[in-house]
């Protein structure tokens, strides 16, 4: 990891890189505009193309959909302790999405009009799921969970399979528990393109959720006016705000953590003290030395950083530039600090708050903005499984009273017919009109 203090040369200049954005690679822009106009004209065709090109396996049409009787074995097999682990989280997951749902609801406005607001749940998702160096399981769980406690009726996942065209037996069996209908053994920006475009075999969505690489975000990207997307989730991120009372091997352990995802990920730590800094770089060497994922890490810390900052407050205002998916504020005041990030997924408070927690249990979805897109886009959340529709209704009387505001309206813009049809309305006797 890269270590940078307050009092280097060129301080400013090395955190410059820290305010971020969401855009994306030119040359992942093209490729995967190139995915999009293949699988417009060829379809399956394009969509089998690319994933045995990408790493994937060599599938036909028929092979793409996962089969009922896969799904019910790998259920029926499950081993106890992975399904406890799988239903504790859905159970959290579900109770925090069912306290956040949105309903229905009217009033009458000072024209006596009523107006009101209606959310039903999309009829038909799809729902990437990360496969590629590990099977996500708790992807699964953390969105297709939303999902059905919606009450989407068609839940479509797609996730990567290994080159014999098998899927992980715990993920296809979480991605069923959490009400998964539809499962695909294809990923990448070629399965976000078939979701969004559809195919033979793969009907098109109404709106696309998940996370993934650069290549499925921009996918998503692209995929915006061809249907909805929830948010842009990718590679995974952790900054940990920290002063001296904070424990250097938990730091480390949550940096390391989120760092074993590997590509793309970015581990920060940002503090005032030497010490604290110091004793997390040491505590970073050698827990990495008994990782599993050697590989991985290595990839991910070479883009990272231990940053001793001037103080606090430069460590947030860091903080709300970098708009990171997970902080951990491990301070003495945690929720002071809290309380000034603007622009994060998720904040753990406290340094006894592990970020896994949240990333595998606790309730709210680890679906997070990544790469600077917290700056626009919130987390997942289960109202965005709804669709919402104004209801308006006048009678007479309500109108009556509007009319003249209209009249104004459609004079000051010059759109006499606009006024004309509310006019209308009221212009013949009575037992000519219509509620």
């Amino acid at each position: 990891m890269r270590i940078v203090r307050h009092t280097d040369k060129g301080y400013q200049t090395k955190l410059r890189p820290l305010d971020r954005r969401s855009a994306p690679e030119p040359q992942v822009q093209q490729t995967v505009a190139g995915i999009f106009a293949a699988i417009a004209k060829d379809g399956d065709k394009a969509l089998l193309h690319f994933s045995e090109k990408f790493g994937g396996p060599k599938l036909t049409p028929k092979k793409l959909r996962v089969s009922d009787a896969e799904i019910e074995s790998a259920v029926a097999t499950l081993p106890e302790k992975t399904r406890k682990a799988i239903l504790a989280a859905r159970s959290n997951v579900q109770a925090f999405a069912k306290a956040s749902l949105r309903e229905s609801w009217f009033m009458k406005n000072k024209q006596g009009v009523i107006v009101g607001e209606r959310f039903d749940a999309f009829r038909r998702v799809g729902i990437y799921i990360p496969g590629g160096t590990a099977p996500l399981v708790s992807t699964a769980v953390m969105t297709c969970t939303l999902a059905q406690t919606a009450g989407v009726p068609e839940i479509v996942a797609v996730t990567p399979a290994a080159k014999d065209g098998s899927v992980h037996p715990a993920l296809l069996a979480a991605l069923k528990l959490c009400g998964a209908t539809e499962i695909y053994r294809v990923g990448g920006a070629q399965a976000v393109a078939a979701l969004a475009l559809g195919t033979r075999t793969i009907s098109s969505v109404a709106k696309l959720f998940g996370p993934g690489n650069a290549y499925v975000v921009e996918a998503k990207r692209q995929a915006v006016g061809l249907c909805a997307i929830d948010l842009l989730p990718g590679p995974s991120e952790v900054l940990v705000i920290a002063d001296d009372s904070a424990n250097p091997e938990w730091i480390a352990a949550d940096l390391l953590a989120q760092a074993e995802h590997g590509h793309g990920s970015i581990s920060i730590l940002l503090t005032p003290s030497a010490k604290t800094l110091e004793a997390v770089a040491k505590a970073v060497e050698q827990q990495a030395a008994q990782s599993a994922r050697p590989e991985f890490l290595k990839e991910a810390l070479a883009h990272s950083q231990l940053v001793q900052v001037r103080d606090l407050d430069e460590a947030i205002a860091i903080a709300n530039a970098f708009a990171a998916e997970h902080v951990s504020v491990a301070t003495e005041n945690p929720g002071e600090i809290a309380s000034e990030l603007l622009t994060t997924g998720a904040i753990f408070l406290g340094g006894i708050s592990p970020v896994v927690g949240g990333d595998f249990l606790a309730g709210p979805s680890h679906e997070l903005p990544t790469g600077g897109a917290g700056k626009s886009f919130a987390g997942l959340t289960v109202d965005q499984f709804q669709r919402r529709t104004s209801i308006v209704r006048f009678d007479e009387e309500s109108l009556g009273k509007s009319l003249p505001y209209l009249r104004t309206f459609s004079e000051i813009e010059g759109l006499d017919a606009h006024g004309r049809s509310a006019a209308i309305r009221l212009a013949k006797p009575a037992k000519a009109r219509r509620k």
